[in-house]
Parts: structure tokens; sequence; C-alpha cells
């Protein structure tokens, strides 16, 4: 038994290095990850290849990155991953940036459904947490701060978050774990920072460039995926000790991938193999597909 172990695990398929730049990663069709860069490795749950059309078969490890999400991606994110629970004691979130503060309004569910509005700061824990602070709070348009404080009521003893995923309160704070509150595929990695910048959340995971940085086989794209190395499986293709280059046909802006419909994506666009056995793939970005009927785009000289 213990030589089968032994030989299942050298039979392991090794990780895939993975790196991004100017990626929207939709993990939800209406939620993308805004990743400026990324790098990290991508491996199979249960040793065997990566499988594209399986995201819950995978884990996405993040070495160092920037991702962003904006007021409208936080809304949707909160509304229906973290507080999307028969019970939730908040509801109907939209999140807004303004300045170096979110403004987070909704509905506060206590006795009765109240309207309230709070404004933050955000800061991370040593842990990789995100903190939101409150500065103000209003509930049917009174500012409450003064009294919550006066009447010794702390933020955590008015909202319960104990079924929320990925979300906790303590005194007035709530706290966000960034890689529980998304949907699959499964994240791991550690935030170092958080910071405001043009109307984003933006999350830096690692503390510094990462150990090992990948020589991306077509130095003019801008907006690329870039995956190295392990074994890839996406439909009904496999790639031994992979070496793919995904990118967009149009790079004018962040190439814009969704992991759940990227065959009409990947049928709208072409491919070539590379000198080294290598493959470079292009193409459409999700929101670009429409429903009309694909054409194949064909494949202009080099």
């Amino acid at each position: 038994m213990r030589l089968l172990f032994a030989l299942l695990i050298a039979a392991a398929d090794p990780p895939t290095l993975v790196q991004m730049q100017n990626v929207d990663f939709y993990v939800d069709r209406d939620i993308p990850l805004r990743i400026q860069r990324l790098s990290g490795t991508m491996r199979s749950k249960d040793g065997g290849p990566v499988m594209f059309d399986d995201k819950r078969s995978f884990i996405l490890k993040i070495e160092s990155a920037d991702v962003g999400l904006t007021g409208p991606d936080l809304s949707l994110l909160l509304n229906k991953y973290v507080f999307g629970y028969k019970g939730s004691p908040l509801s109907n979130l939209r999140i807004t940036i303004s300045g170096n503060e979110i403004i987070q309004k909704g509905t506060l569910h206590k006795i009765a459904a109240l309207p309230f509005e709070m404004h933050a700061t955000l800061s991370i824990t040593p842990d990789g947490r995100i903190k939101m602070h409150p500065t103000r709070t209003e509930i049917i348009g009174l500012h409450v701060d003064k009294l919550m404080q006066g009447l010794g009521l702390p933020l955590e003893k008015i909202v319960n978050l104990s079924k929320a995923k990925g979300a906790t309160v303590k005194g007035n704070d709530i706290y966000l774990d960034p890689t529980t509150i998304l949907p699959p595929p499964q994240i791991e990695g550690r935030v170092t920072g958080v910071r405001i910048q043009s109307n984003q959340v933006v999350m830096t995971f690692g503390s510094g460039p990462p150990a090992q940085s990948l020589t991306v086989p077509d130095a003019t794209v801008s907006n690329y995926m870039y995956y190295k190395g392990g074994t890839l499986r996406f439909g009904k293709l496999i790639q031994l000790d992979a070496d793919m280059l995904i990118t967009e046909l149009d790079p004018q802006d962040a190439f814009r991938f969704d992991l759940d419909r990227y065959k009409p994506q990947l049928v709208a666009g072409y491919s070539r193999t590379l000198e080294s056995g290598g493959l470079e793939v292009w193409m459409r970005d999700i929101d670009k597909i429409g429903s009309a009927k694909i054409q194949v785009t064909s494949q202009p000289s080099r």
C-alpha cells in the first residue's frame, strides 16, 4: 500500500506556472477579477491535469498580484456569495467608492427592514483579511455613531454575521477574507495591501516581485494569460508539459475572459503552433461574442 501511494504521488502532475497581465478574469458571469498582474501556480486537487472545464477541480495559488474590484463588482459579490443566504442581516447592498473610502448602502434586518448607509476606510490585518472600519453610520437617515457608542452597542451586537461566507464582525469593524468570499476556482494566497485606485478596490498579494518570472513567447502582447508546465485539459484537448499563451483579438482594453464560457471565445479566435511546440491562442473578449452565430476568424499572415 505504501509503495502504491508513493507511485501515485510520483505520477502526479506538477503544478502549472501561471502569469497574467491586464485580464478581467470572470469568476461569475457578472463578476470579473480585474487582474493588473498575477504570478502563481495552478494545480489539480486530485493530482491529475488541470481541467479548465471544471473550475472546482483545481486551485489557483497566487504568489504575487494586483487584483481590483469595482463598486458594482463588490456589490454583486457581497449580495450573491457573502450575504446571499436566508436570514441574512444585510441585503440589497450597493457599494460605491468616494475618495479613500467605500460607501455601503443597503437594508439592515433588525426587528424591521431598515435602510442604512456606512462609510468606511480599508486596511489589511496581519493575517491577510480586509478590515472595513466605519467612519460614519446612518440608519433610517439618522447619524447613529454617537448613539451606538453611548448605549454601548457596537456593530457586532447589532449585526450577526455567523452564517456569512468569509465575513466576520468585531467591535464596529467588519472583516472580509478575500480568498473565501470568492466563488470557484479556489484561491490560495495572502493579501498584503489594499488601496483605492481608479475607482477600484485593489488588493495586493505577496510582498514583492515573484520568485520566478516567466518569459512570454510573444513579446508583442500586452493582455495575456500564460501557462507553463504541468498538464492542461480544455475540452477534448490535452497539453502535456504545457506551454500556452492566451491573448485577445482586440488589445485596446483588458482581455475579458470567462472560465465558464471560454469555448465560444475560443471558437471566435484562432491559434498557431510555436517553434517550441507550444501554442499561442487568440480569443474574442467575452462581452464581444454576442448572440449571433460566431464566425471563425482566419489567421493573418505573420
